[in-house]
């Protein structure tokens, strides 16, 4: 009876030695594919980012010791599925020659990121290409609109493209900013890496760039300090963009738009102030100007020409790129 014991006992044993083999077998197994169904929802979801959102592939900036910044030229992207696409000059246009071709209108659009259009606004629908597409239907030969823009970019940052580039044999630049860049600071190139819209290299992954984007807390740069008069800095600047367009036989034109506020008739007394300066320059410099104020205050609906309190909606595009092409016909 014993010896039947002993076996029984050792026929458990291994009864459930097996049975935590296949246990263990069963866990590695299940750990296996819930591994795997994680990675195939995680191509799933990178192949969506990319595809659909653009993730991944963001415009790269490019530091400069005198512009401050700039975008790294040669790139394309397509963000939201806008397409975005920058020259060997870091315009937001296609490839140019330096020299002006023959039979050809060539207009330079200066400006920052309202004159760029950034993420929210296709290639086709930037106000460049609004005034390309307008002007060729007006002037004979060719046209061709440049667009060296640049998110943020003031009076300085613009002064230095044109001299660090040139005008390309623009016949007319077209200088267009908002109230802000009133108060633009001096170039600085902090922002380039450290901040997220200012990306100096493309993330690994489209999901870095999603947790970089919206859970990453960076930390907070610096102030750039520039104490004076901030206005009459980039007053200054205006200035020699205007002198450097002379002497490239181009004809200037200065065009300003409104924040919101402004068009809801809820300026700030600093902003008027400030405009009223830059209506002063002008005039006394003689420069072609169009200030948008009265035009969007004059609007049925000033809201539906903005996407946010400084950047233009479609809408917005529109009238702007209408009432550039008037102005640029009237300096020819």
């Amino acid at each position: 009876m014993r010896w039947i014991r002993y076996e029984t006992l050792s026929d458990h044993k291994l009864a459930n030695s097996h049975l935590s083999v296949l246990l263990e077998i069963g866990i590695i197994r299940l750990s296996l594919i819930i591994l795997g169904v994680l990675f195939l929802l995680g191509l799933l979801l990178e192949a969506i980012l990319r595809i659909v959102f653009g993730f991944g592939n963001p415009l790269i900036y490019k530091a400069d010791a005198e512009i401050g910044y700039l975008l790294a030229p040669n790139q394309q992207t397509r963000r939201f599925s806008n397409f975005i696409a920058v020259n060997q000059y870091s315009m937001r246009s296609d490839p140019i020659t330096p020299q002006r071709p023959p039979e050809t209108t060539r207009i330079m659009l200066i400006g920052d990121s309202i004159a760029n259009g950034s993420w929210w606004t296709d290639q086709k629908e930037t106000i460049s290409a609004l005034i390309t597409k307008s002007l060729g239907q007006n002037l004979t030969g060719s046209v061709q609109v440049l667009n060296a823009s640049a998110n943020s970019w003031g009076p300085r940052n613009q002064l230095a493209y044109l001299r660090r580039f040139g005008t390309f044999e623009s016949q007319v630049i077209v200088l267009l900013m908002n109230t802000d860049d009133l108060f633009a600071l001096a170039p600085s190139s902090a922002v380039v890496g450290r901040e997220i819209n200012y990306p100096a290299r493309r993330p690994a992954l489209a999901l870095i760039e999603l947790y970089d984007r919206y859970f990453k807390r960076y930390p907070p740069l610096s102030p750039v300090q520039e104490g004076g008069d901030r206005v009459g800095n980039n007053l200054t600047a205006l200035a020699q963009i205007q002198a450097l367009a002379q002497a490239n036989q181009a004809r200037l034109i200065i065009a300003i738009t409104p924040l919101i506020r402004e068009a809801q008739k809820q300026g700030r007394d600093y902003e008027l102030k400030a405009r009223q300066r830059l209506a002063d320059f002008t005039s006394n410099q003689q420069i072609f100007y169009l200030d948008f104020l009265p035009i969007f205050q004059a609007h049925s609906n000033p809201d539906s020409l903005y996407r946010d309190n400084i950047h233009l909606s479609g809408d917005g595009n529109e009238l702007i790129s209408q009432k550039l092409t008037e102005a640029i016909k009237k300096v020819f």
